[in-house]
Formats: C-alpha cells, structure tokens, sequence
C-alpha cells in the first residue's frame, strides 16, 4: 500500500484576477470566478481541474467563498449553475443570497466583454 502525502486542500481568494483558488500540495486544482458589483458579489464560473474531479473539491471551495463574502459583508448573487445548487442545499446562506437578475446578467456581460 503507498502513503500519500497531501495536505488539506486550501482556499485563497485572488482579489486581481477576481476569483478564488483551491489548493492540493500547494498546486491550484480549481476556481471560483466572481465579479464584485456594489455590495454583491456575482458568482458566475467554478470548475475543478479533471485530475482533480470527485474528490469535493468543488464543495469545499464553494463554502469557503461564500463564508469568505458573508466575513466581507457583501452578498452573494449565483449565476453560476453550481453556487446556485450549492445554495439551494445549504441555507445557512440565505440571508446573504440576491437573486440573479436580467439587469445584473446585463451588468456581467459587460465586465466580461460579452
């Protein structure tokens, strides 16, 4: 039998290229992308690098994020498919949830030079 030896995943937030990052042995395996739009911060892409897939990674980096926003004071508006899941199972974050709106879709596309 091997020994692995991997350390905890970890989340850091990258405020200049806007997402954040998860960490396995200090190699980036995944993302949560966001745009901050006033007081809210718009979710609108995670993915999780293949080598890295079924292991939720995804999950983790999710619930660090968005406590990460509820510590920040801002709320949390899910365009992205996977934070809105996340969402609906965990409605610890309700309270900080917006609604995804056409104005704040219009709004993203922008940014995203869409």
């Amino acid at each position: 039998m091997t020994e692995q030896t991997t350390t905890a995943p970890v989340v850091r937030r990258d405020d200049a290229r806007h997402r954040y990052e998860i960490l396995v042995d200090e190699q980036r395996a995944g993302l949560t992308a966001y745009r901050d739009r006033d007081d809210q911060r718009v979710f609108f892409h995670t993915e999780i690098d293949d080598a890295h897939a079924g292991q939720g990674l995804a999950a983790i980096l999710v619930e660090q994020a968005l406590t990460d926003v509820r510590a920040s004071g801002k709320r949390i508006v899910p365009v992205c498919p996977y934070v809105a899941k996340f969402l609906t199972r965990h409605q610890e974050f309700a309270d900080i949830t917006d609604p995804v709106t056409p104005e704040a879709l219009t709004w993203l596309d922008a940014q995203l030079g869409r």
